[in-house]
């Protein structure tokens, strides 16, 4: 039976990233400012690594192709790269507001980005300050050449839907949607495992070399969707009990699954179990508290910001300690 292991990040340092990463979850990194963790990522572009047990400081994408066993039987886990896993999971600290973009989807970006994935998301906001919004999709229905006009000038944000976001808001965002998160969100982020982002703009914001970062205008409007988008709604959600812990749904794609855990065996005698089939691995990320992870001969202490990575076909775990936890699987 497969081991859990903890996971080592990869840190990205945009221009609108803060401190909170830094401060609220002990991520010890010499960039400044530090915008995102890639927690859990085979991406090129920002790979994770183990953090100890028998994998301990191997890239997670050597790990997933010499046990391919790893990634389960799920119909996700097949048909991409050897050592690719089908998402990638961050946390992201806006300090400032993102820039308004759309992602492709798989269709697009398997025509004109060389075969690679789309990029369907969704944003568990663990904390936000009373201001901050959330663009997602058109107050109304656009056409190509307007949108392309008002990207040239600015007014695009006039055309935009404006949520205000709160902690412990969910927001699913399909590939095609234009969005942007505002200043001053601190959220979770689960993901397709593609780093396919095109702005359409960027508040004429420079570098520290005080260069503009490029737009991708054309591109941005072949794929993004043009119609009047729904106002998003929150999802019922319904905690399910059992002994030590209480997990709800967050949110279900064909892409992946997300549940949230409330942990707490303080109070009850024995641990809350955990075990990954051999259909799917899982993601155990901690948002808030700590515990440990126990099974047979192995355990894995975590705090507040660790990622660890069960692997399908794992071991019987129990979960010991008073946190929450997004549980992320395919």
């Amino acid at each position: 039976m497969n081991e859990p292991f903890l996971l080592k990040p990869a840190y990205k340092d945009y221009l609108w990233g803060g401190r909170r990463l830094k401060d609220d979850f002990g991520k010890e990194t010499d960039l400044s400012p530090l915008a995102e963790s890639w927690e859990c990522s085979t991406h090129p572009d920002g790979e994770s690594a183990a953090a100890g047990g028998k994998h301990d400081g191997e890239p997670l994408s050597r790990i997933m192709k010499e046990n391919p066993g790893y990634m389960g039987r799920h119909p996700l886990s097949h048909g991409l790269p050897a050592g690719q896993l089908p998402v990638l999971v961050k946390l992201i600290d806006a300090a400032e507001r993102l820039s308004i973009q759309v992602h492709p989807s798989d269709e697009y970006a398997r025509e004109h980005e060389g075969g690679r994935l789309g990029k369907t998301e969704m944003w568990y906001v663990l904390d936000a300050r009373k201001d901050t919004k959330l663009a997602y999709g058109f107050l109304h229905d656009m056409e190509r050449g307007a949108l392309e006009k008002a990207a040239v000038d600015g007014t695009v944000l006039n055309h935009l839907q404006y949520v205000r976001i709160k902690k412990n808001d969910v927001f699913f965002i399909g590939a095609g949607t234009v969005h942007a998160l505002g200043a001053g969100a601190l959220v979770a982020e689960i993901q397709e495992n593609s780093n396919l982002t095109y702005r359409l703009y960027d508040y004429d914001r420079t570098d520290r070399d005080g260069r503009q970062r490029p737009l991708h205008i054309r591109k941005a409007l072949e794929t993004a969707d043009l119609r009047a988008a729904v106002q998003p709604r929150q999802p019922m959600r319904i905690l399910r009990y059992e002994a030590g812990f209480a997990a709800e749904l967050l949110c279900r794609c064909r892409y992946f699954q997300t549940e949230r855990i409330l942990l707490n065996t303080e109070r009850v005698r024995g641990m809350a179990g955990l075990q990954a089939g051999d259909s799917t691995f899982n993601v155990l990320l901690c948002v808030d508290g700590c515990g440990v992870l126990y099974w047979d001969g192995g355990m894995v202490p975590f705090f507040r910001g660790d990622s660890i990575f069960v692997p399908a076909s794992s071991v019987l775990c129990r979960l010991h300690g008073k946190a929450q936890l997004l549980r992320v699987s395919c």
